[in-house]
């Protein structure tokens, strides 16, 4: 069974473990190498995320298999900073459920945003299934994606 919890300090570990895995796994995806976004293999960085976003562990049978972030903008705009999963774990419709379970436990976002690679095809087909669409350039070599969310449906 797949659990959705609130990420605490103990958890970093796991965390680091599990991000540190799935990025990197893009090399599958189209990565020029292994290696992934800032702090994605550190346990510092993760506790230091719990405290400024919003910070989730995904768990299958008590094991820590994935997570995301999310940070309150303002405006009911909310932003996804980050979503893994464990290799092994992935292409099995977690990454959905994580986006539904998100979505719910936000009602109050109006607008979601997030950022990812140009070269990460996978990742894109991901958040577009989902209902992102492609909104603008993020930085050098990214591509920003959003959401608008009217009366909790949406368009």
């Amino acid at each position: 069974m797949i659990i959705f919890k609130k990420a605490k300090p103990q958890d970093a570990k796991g965390l680091a473990f599990a991000s540190w895995k799935a990025f990197d796994n893009d090399i599958n995806y189209g990565a020029k190498g292994k290696g992934g976004p800032p702090g994605y293999k550190s346990e510092k960085w993760q506790s230091r995320m719990m405290r400024l976003g919003k910070y989730y562990k995904i768990m299958y049978e008590f094991r820590i298999i994935g997570g995301f972030i999310v940070f309150e903008k303002k405006n009911s705009h909310f932003e996804l900073g980050r979503i893994f999963i464990h290799p092994d774990y992935q292409n099995q419709g977690i990454g959905a459920r994580a986006i539904e379970f998100m979505e719910k436990e936000f009602p109050q976002a109006r607008r979601w945003t997030l950022g990812t690679p140009r070269w990460n095809k996978h990742a894109q087909h991901f958040y577009e299934k989902m209902g992102f669409v492609k909104i603008g350039n993020e930085g050098q070599d990214g591509i920003l994606y959003g959401k608008i969310i009217f009366d909790n449906k949406e368009m």
